[in-house]
């Protein structure tokens, strides 16, 4: 899978340099288009990492980094022209990941992505960052569900049954091993508790359109559709 990189950059010949050095390595890179409209265009990329300039039309760097830090935890690297001191450290105040200063090297700026990408999503981690299936995809880092153009923030009950689901799809994961996977004991769960925590993740999918999405095996555990 390609990591999808977000350009909130307004020099047009600097976007075009970056997406064509990306692409070259691998990677799914977007320039902004609408300035006043930055978060939009986020949701409907879902990047993987954001490489943010400071100075912006409308709103600056620090602004878009904070408006991203309250609905994700996306690696944010900040590039600026301004690489003094108080800069970096409001950058990181603000959540950032990393600061590049213009003018920099084309590959020292592709290590600084591969280590922050390596520390965000493989680090200590075999599975990958994101499980798709059927139009519906689910973020392991943040617990996001996407649905068209719908999301679902999940709890950690709801992402935790969604999530040994979608990693077998077609199979039927029976009860047990649900149990076992959310509170790592079959002791002192009511088996009630599982029934109440699906009914509420099912209900929770409807109201963005996944009707039936979790089937139930009676008597042995649920599944979705392989």
């Amino acid at each position: 899978m390609k990591y999808r990189i977000l350009l909130v950059e307004d020099d047009e010949m600097m976007v075009e340099i970056l997406k064509r050095n990306l692409e070259k390595w691998g990677y799914l890179a977007r320039g902004i288009t609408d300035f006043q409209n930055v978060m939009d265009e986020f949701q409907s990329f879902e990047p993987q990492l954001v490489l943010m300039d400071i100075s912006l039309p409308f709103y600056n760097g620090y602004y878009w980094c904070g408006e991203i830090r309250k609905v994700s935890q996306v690696p944010v690297i900040f590039l600026s022209s301004s690489g003094d001191d108080m800069n970096l450290v409001m950058a990181i105040q603000l959540g950032a990941d990393d600061f590049v200063a213009k003018p920099f090297r084309m590959d020292v700026l592709t290590a600084k992505i591969q280590a922050v990408l390596r520390r965000a999503y493989t680090f200590g981690v075999s599975s990958p960052e994101v499980l798709a299936h059927k139009g519906v995809t689910l973020n392991l880092d943040s617990q996001i569900l996407a649905f068209g153009d719908q999301k679902l923030e999940l709890g950690k009950n709801e992402f935790g049954i969604l999530r040994t689901l979608l990693e077998h799809p077609g199979k039927i994961i029976e009860r047990t091993e649900l149990i076992r996977n959310l509170w790592e004991t079959e002791s002192y769960i009511d088996d009630n508790t599982l029934t109440v925590n699906v009914t509420r993740l099912r209900r929770r999918l409807e109201e963005i359109g996944l009707k039936d999405y979790i089937l139930t095996k009676k008597g042995v555990g649920y599944y979705v559709e392989e």
